[in-house]
């Protein structure tokens, strides 16, 4: 097995957002803003190379919605998800599976693109099957108003029109290196990959834990469905991370790429950060 790191981009959310009721004057220490109160986070793919598969795990907020709505935003960096395929001897048309954790619009927009002429859309990977679960998709294909904005029917339905969509079961392994943990306090049956990688377990944590500034149990975010819910899930896998010392592979932190926690006197606390490279 091979990993490694892919950088779709970077974006700027609100930080109040981004730590729900946790006050500015302490998520500011580990997240500064701007005047604006934006802060800037990644938005970093995982693509795992394994048994004769290339397995990409989320692909970013993609290139076909208008300025109108990515000035919401404010995409920068000068990196984007098909350069950054290439950088590691890839292109879209290597990756055989696509791994959806779930489906708002910064972890799938990359899975669909236009085609020539914007009339009507294609597949970014056309030789890949596009993975998600049965009750995830069905709440994103019939969303929540407070959802609806994520989920962006131009990202989700051409993957089902397509025939590209496969669904994982509930409680199924993706492959032998491969598990799946469900949680809901963000969205509905979000997947997150739990991969053995020779002796460690590599966890990407997609919104589960989007950055070390997110480990406090309180630091949970606006954008949450059930936010009680994700501080109980949270303190479920922070507590196996510590006793059983993942990687945890940071998708949305624009200053770490991956870290570890430990146990302390006052609870989970950040161990470690360094780049997933560092480690492999």
């Amino acid at each position: 097995m091979k990993l490694y790191t892919i950088d779709t981009g970077f974006f700027k959310l609100d930080g109040g957002a981004m730590f729900g009721v946790v006050p500015k004057v302490l998520w500011s220490r580990t997240n500064p803003s701007d005047n604006n109160n934006l802060c800037p986070w990644a938005m970093r793919s995982l693509l795992v190379e394994d048994q004769g598969k290339l397995i990409l795990i989320d692909n970013g907020i993609g290139d076909k919605q208008d300025d109108k709505f990515l000035k919401h935003y404010y995409l920068h960096g000068n990196t984007d998800l098909n350069s950054s395929l290439n950088e590691v001897g890839f292109s879209s048309d290597d990756i055989t599976d696509v791994f959806l954790s779930h489906l708002h619009f910064d972890h799938c927009g990359g899975s669909v693109k236009w085609n020539n002429d914007k009339t009507s859309f294609n597949m970014s990977f056309k030789n890949a099957k596009y993975w998600s679960n049965k009750n995830h998709w069905s709440h994103a294909t019939d969303p929540n108003y407070r959802e609806k904005a994520s989920f962006l029917k131009e990202n989700i339905i051409p993957i089902q029109e397509s025939g590209h969509l496969n669904f994982l079961q509930d409680g199924e392994k993706f492959n032998e290196s491969f598990d799946v943990l469900y949680v809901d306090g963000h969205t509905e049956s979000q997947m997150i990959p739990h991969i053995k990688y020779k002796d460690k377990t590599i966890v990407f944590a997609a919104d589960l834990l989007p950055s070390t500034g997110h480990i406090p149990l309180a630091y949970v975010m606006g954008y949450d469905t059930q936010p009680l819910k994700t501080l109980d899930e949270k303190s479920i896998f922070l507590k196996k991370a510590a006793d059983n010392k993942y990687i945890i592979f940071l998708q949305h932190d624009n200053y770490n790429e991956c870290c570890t926690v430990k146990h302390s006197e006052k609870g989970i606390v950040l161990d470690e950060t360094f780049k997933l490279s560092e480690i492999l």
